[in-house]
Order: structure tokens, then C-alpha cells, then sequence
């Protein structure tokens, strides 16, 4: 998961946390970091070509970021159940991005979609140790 930069920069790290680990989620590691353009390219490149990628960039290399390896019984599909829909408007209620979120992509969090996604994001920031 990614804390991106609207909800660093709105002093949430901490709220989100809480819901993470209040959800039976362990913070394996985190770190606070800047993308740097070249980076938010790499991470993102999936989505190269798409209408919305030049604003992802720019938007996930315009502040701080808190990027964590959390684990779980099948974390990937609980968190994404945590954290809701991609459109913060849309996502449930008891969400992450509805409380935290204000649009696409300001929406609070990154989170994998798969289990071999996050493991790839976890080497990008953590190497291969976790």
C-alpha cells in the first residue's frame, strides 16, 4: 500500500494506520519517500498510454509518500476491501478512500491488485527483503 500525497500532506498517515492495523493487518515495513518523475513512471508504467497518466505522475511525484509491506491472511484482496473503489465518490461508506479520499487520483491510497503486483511494489520501495 501507498499513502500518496494528498493524505500525507493532510496529516492522515496516522488515521490510516489505525484502519490498516485495526483491520488485523502487520506493518512489515514502511519508509516516508518522494517519487521522483523518473520513478512514479517506472512504478506506474502499466498505465502508460492511458489519458489520465501524465496527471498521475505528476500528482504522485508532487509530495511525500509512506509506501508499506503489510501482511495478512490474503492481504491483497482484505486491503482492497479497506481501502474501496478507485472514485472516493463512489466507494462504500466505511472505506479508507470515502473518508479520506476526494477524487480520482487524490483518492488517499495505492493498493496492489494482486498478489504477484505487490510483490513487485514491495522490491520497487524495500528490495527484496521483507
Amino acid at each position: 500500500m501507498i499513502i500518496k500525497p494528498d493524505a500525507v500532506s493532510r496529516n492522515a498517515i496516522g488515521a490510516i494506520l489505525k484502519r490498516v492495523e485495526d483491520r488485523g493487518f502487520k506493518v512489515r515495513q514502511m519508509r516516508m519517500t518522494r517519487f521522483t518523475r523518473e520513478e512514479a513512471i517506472r512504478f506506474y508504467a502499466v498505465h502508460r498510454g492511458q489519458p489520465f497518466f501524465d496527471g498521475l505522475i505528476d500528482f504522485m511525484s508532487s509530495g511525500p509518500v509512506v509506501p508499506l509491506a503489510l501482511e495478512r491472511e490474503n492481504a491483497v484482496s482484505n486491503l482492497r476491501e479497506i481501502v474501496g473503489a478507485t472514485d472516493a465518490a463512489k466507494a462504500a461508506e466505511v472505506t479508507i478512500r470515502k473518508h479520506f479520499g476526494t477524487n480520482i487520483p487524490r483518492n488517499a491510497v495505492h493498493a496492489s491488485d494482486s498478489p504477484e503486483t505487490a510483490t513487485g511494489e514491495i522490491a520497487f520501495f524495500f528490495g527484496e527483503q521483507v
